[in-house]
């Protein structure tokens, strides 16, 4: 069986002193014993967040690929280990746009993660000129193709996707249910293709696009979305906490 997994995505947002009331607001929030409940900060907070947080793990939105060297301004898996984080994000769309991060880049970053014993959320998903032509599901089965599925099925085995469609991130904007449905479905039957079902059932799909308190109950009951990876509603701990109880 998939965990139930609602994640909150910082980015880079709040300061120091509202990441740590905002960590203690978590801690205060009802949260239901099947869910995990998982907080991916600015890699500045993840020390305070690791010390502080005690119903949330603690990750990073972002890490590079090499054990250390030359490369200014990145952090490393093992400096984050360091600091008591043991899971990070891959792939987020901000990174792939944004940042130039290409399909080569994110199958290292894999590589670096596994080799590593470092977990990952693996995001993909598709932008709006995709999703109006048509070929959605195979732009992001091609993501995954490209990125992720060259692990073996022990490598692959309990890990994270969050299908985020792009043209819902921020915008407002959701998938429909039956949109988001859908696509979940078709990552598990990918995942059955290329690995077993067994694989395929232990590995947990959230979906990541605008998943707010309003929809969340609607999404959650999909079949094939086990969770939420929540951006600007994890930001008040109040919002969150509706998230995480909508199961």
């Amino acid at each position: 069986m998939p965990r139930k997994i609602v994640a909150g995505n910082w980015k880079m947002n709040l300061n120091a002193d509202e990441a740590l009331q905002l960590i203690n607001d978590i801690d205060q929030l009802d949260i239901p014993n099947d869910v995990e409940v998982m907080t991916f900060v600015p890699s500045l907070y993840v020390q305070t967040a690791v010390e502080e947080s005690k119903k949330a793990t603690v990750g990073v939105q972002n890490f590079f690929y090499e054990a250390s060297g030359a490369f200014t301004g990145e952090v490393s898996i093992d400096q984050i280990k360091s600091l008591g984080a043991n899971i990070g994000l891959i792939g987020h769309s901000e990174r792939r746009s944004l940042f130039g991060e290409t399909h080569e880049v994110l199958k290292k970053k894999v590589d670096a993660a596994v080799a590593g014993q470092f977990d990952f959320i693996f995001c993909c998903g598709e932008p709006l000129e995709e999703r109006e032509s048509g070929n959605h599901e195979n732009f992001v089965k091609h993501q995954l193709i490209d990125s992720l599925f060259h692990l073996n099925s022990e490598q692959i085995n309990g890990g994270i996707i969050a299908y985020e469609p792009v043209w819902a991130i921020g915008t407002g904007e959701t998938a429909s249910t039956e949109q988001a449905e859908e696509m979940h479905a078709a990552i598990r039957s990918w995942l059955k293709e290329k690995y077993d079902a067994a694989t395929a059932d232990s590995i947990s799909i959230l979906y990541g696009g605008s998943c707010k308190p309003s929809n969340a109950a609607e999404l959650f009951a999909c079949p094939n979305v086990d969770g939420g990876l929540i951006g600007g509603a994890s930001l008040e701990a109040d919002s969150f906490g509706e998230i995480i109880n909508a199961y």
